[in-house]
C-alpha cells in the first residue's frame, strides 16, 4: 500500500489469544501490508510485556514493534505509587512511543469512575513530564473526558482518542482539541458502526490514523473470517480498505497518510 507500509497504532499483542502463533501472526500482517504495530499497554504488568516484547523483536524482521505504557480505565483501580513509578520507568523508554491506553469508560464501569477520573488525570501528568503522547479511551463517558482533556492539552505533546466509536458532536470537539482519531473494524459493522462510515469524512488527513485493537473487534465486513473470530494486524488492510472506500479516496492514499500520520504523532524513526 505505502512504502512504509500500514501502521496499526493498537494492538494486543500480549493477549492470550496470541501465545500459541505470535510469529505466524506478525508474518501475516507483514504479508498484508502492515510495516509497524504498536503493542498496547493496558495494566503496569501488559505494559511491561508490551515493552519487552517490542525489545525482543527489535532486530527481526518486518513488522516493526512499539510499545506504549499505562492503565485501561477498567484497570484505574490498580492505579497505586508503584504503578505510576513503573509506568514513569517505562515510558522513558524509547521502545514506549506514549502513554495509555488510559481514559474513562462509563459504558462498564469496572473501575469506580472517581477512581477512573483519578487514573487519566495522573496519566496526562506523567505524559506532560515525559513529553510523549498519549492513547486514549473514551466510552459513554464524553464530556468528563472532554473536560479532562481540555485542561490538560496545553501540557501534552498529542493523543489519539482510539477506536473511535462516537456521535459528530464528539469527534468534531476531539478534533478541535488536535487529538488524532483511531478507527477499527468498527466500521465495517452493519449493526453498530454505520455512523462511522458518514464521520470518517470529517477527518482531515494527518489526523486519521487506523488500527485493530486486535484480538478484539473482528471485521465484520471481512471477506473471509477465521472461524476463530480473532482479529490480528493482517486485518488492517480491510479496516483501510474500508475508510478509504467512505472517504471516497484510493487506499494507497489513505495507507500513505495514515501512517506519515501515526510516524510523527509517535516520532516513529524512519
Amino acid at each position: 500500500m505505502s512504502a512504509r507500509g500500514l501502521i496499526d497504532i493498537g494492538a494486543n499483542l500480549t493477549n492470550k489469544a496470541f501465545r500459541g502463533d505470535l510469529d505466524q501472526t506478525l508474518a501475516r500482517a507483514s504479508e498484508a501490508g502492515v510495516g509497524t504495530i504498536l503493542i498496547t499497554g493496558t495494566s503496569a504488568a501488559a505494559s511491561r510485556q508490551a515493552r519487552a516484547l517490542a525489545v525482543e523483536r527489535r532486530r527481526g524482521p518486518s513488522p516493526r514493534l512499539f510499545a506504549t505504557a499505562g492503565i485501561h480505565p477498567h484497570h484505574a483501580s490498580s492505579l497505586s505509587d508503584d504503578a505510576l513509578a513503573e509506568l514513569r520507568e517505562l515510558g522513558a523508554r524509547p521502545e514506549v512511543v506514549a502513554i495509555g491506553e488510559c481514559g474513562l469508560d462509563y459504558d462498564r464501569d469496572f473501575s469506580p469512575r472517581h477512581r477512573q477520573r483519578a487514573a487519566l488525570d495522573a496519566q496526562l501528568d506523567l505524559a506532560a513530564e515525559l513529553g510523549k503522547p498519549v492513547f486514549l479511551h473514551e466510552r459513554e463517558a464524553h464530556e468528563d473526558f472532554a473536560r479532562a482533556m481540555e485542561r490538560a492539552r496545553p501540557r501534552i505533546v498529542g493523543g489519539v482518542v482510539h477506536c473511535f466509536t462516537g456521535t459528530r458532536e464528539a469527534l468534531l470537539r476531539y478534533l478541535a482539541l488536535d487529538l488524532h482519531i483511531g478507527i477499527t473494524g468498527w466500521i465495517g459493522d452493519e449493526r453498530r458502526g454505520q455512523h462511522l462510515r458518514d464521520l470518517v469524512g470529517l477527518i482531515p488527513e494527518g489526523r486519521l490514523l487506523v488500527e485493530t485493537d486486535a484480538p478484539y473487534l473482528l471485521p465484520r465486513d471481512l471477506p473471509a473470517r477465521p472461524r476463530s473470530g480473532r482479529n490480528e494486524p493482517a486485518f488492517l488492510a480491510q479496516v483501510a480498505r474500508t475508510v478509504a472506500a467512505c472517504r471516497g479516496e484510493p487506499v494507497e492514499q489513505l495507507a500513505a497518510h495514515t501512517s506519515a500520520a501515526a510516524a510523527r504523532l509517535f516520532r516513529l524513526p524512519g
